[in-house]
C-alpha cells in the first residue's frame, strides 16, 4: 500500500502541471549541455536480509545508525542533454554495518552490506515540462551476516555466511521540473522496474527543490525513497537452499545535492 500511494502522489504531481502547447517545442537547441551532481543522502533503512539457511535478518537503521557505521560511501548523478534528448548516469557506493536486534530466535549479531549501483538512462522530453524514458540499474550486493541463534533448551550457537549477488532491473521513468534558466527550481522524479527480470520489484521516488546562483552553479535539497526486493534461490517445500539470498530493503531520507552545468 505504501508504495501504491507513493506512486499515486506522483502521477497526480504529473496530472498537476499544465499542458505545454504543441507549438513550443521542449528543446530549443542541438548543442551539447553537461550536468554533474555530486549528493549526499541521510538515509533510513527498513528490510529484511537473508543468506542460505541462516533466519532472516530485520534491518531497521536511521541515519544516526548509518553515518556512525559507514565506512565508504560515494553518490554521484551526471547527465549529457542535447535538443530533447537526456542521458543519465547515476552512480552509488556504500559500505556499512548494522548490529540486530534481540529477538526470540536471534540473540545478537551483525550484518554488513557492501552495495554499489548504477543506473543508466535515456529521457525525451516530450512537453517543456515531462521528461519520460527507460533505464536500467546494475545493483551488486555482498551481504555478510555473523549471528549468534538461540537454541531450544537454552544456550546460543554463532552462525556465519557471505553471499555476492550481481543483477540487472529495467525501469521506467518519468519527471517534471521547472522550466530552464528558472532562478528558483525543483524537479520531481519517478520509476518503477524491475518485474522479475532482477528483483521482483524495484522503485524510486525523488523530490527536489533549490536555487540557481548561476549558469554554473545550483543548490537543492529534496527526498528520496529507493525500494528493491530481490530474492534468488528462495527455499523449496520449506527447506531453505543454502545459497538463497533475499533483500527486501527500502532506503529513504533527506538529501543535498551540489549541481554544476557546464
Amino acid at each position: 500500500m505504501k508504495k501504491l500511494s507513493v506512486l499515486s502522489v506522483f502521477i497526480m504531481v504529473l496530472l498537476a502541471q499544465p499542458v505545454a502547447s504543441q507549438e513550443e517545442p521542449a528543446g530549443q537547441t542541438n548543442t551539447w549541455t553537461f550536468f554533474l551532481e555530486p549528493y549526499l543522502m541521510f538515509p533510513n533503512m527498513d528490510g529484511t536480509t537473508g543468506l542460505g539457511a541462516l533466519p532472516d535478518a530485520p534491518v531497521s537503521a536511521n541515519p544516526g545508525d548509518v553515518f556512525e557505521k559507514l565506512q565508504i560511501g560515494t553518490m554521484l548523478y551526471a547527465e549529457a542533454s542535447t535538443g530533447n534528448w537526456h542521458f543519465g548516469s547515476d552512480l552509488i557506493y556504500m559500505k556499512l554495518k548494522q548490529d540486530l536486534d534481540p529477538g526470540v530466535v536471534i540473540a545478537n549479531g551483525r550484518v554488513t552490506a557492501k552495495q554499489f549501483a548504477w543506473e543508466g538512462a535515456v529521457l525525451y522530453s516530450i512537453t517543456s515540462w515531462l521528461d519520460v524514458g527507460l533505464g536500467g540499474t546494475i545493483n551488486s550486493l555482498k551481504l555478510e551476516t555473523d549471528m549468534n541463534v538461540n537454541e531450544i533448551g537454552g544456550g546460543t550457537s554463532n552462525r556465519s555466511r557471505n553471499l555476492s549477488q550481481t543483477w540487472f532491473d529495467p525501469m521506467l521513468i518519468a519527471r517534471t521540473g521547472s522550466k530552464p534558466g528558472s532562478k528558483f527550481i525543483y524537479r520531481v522524479r519517478g520509476e518503477i522496474g524491475g518485474f522479475g527480470v532482477g528483483s521482483k520489484f524495484a522503485w524510486q521516488f525523488q523530490a527536489n527543490a533549490g536555487y540557481r546562483f548561476s549558469k554554473l552553479f545550483q543548490l537543492t535539497g529534496g527526498y528520496r525513497l529507493i525500494g528493491i526486493n530481490y530474492e534468488k534461490n528462495n527455499s523449496a517445500q520449506g527447506v531453505l537452499n543454502n545459497n538463497r539470498f533475499l533483500y527486501d530493503v527500502n532506503t529513504f531520507g533527506p538529501e543535498i545535492r551540489l549541481g554544476f552545468t557546464f
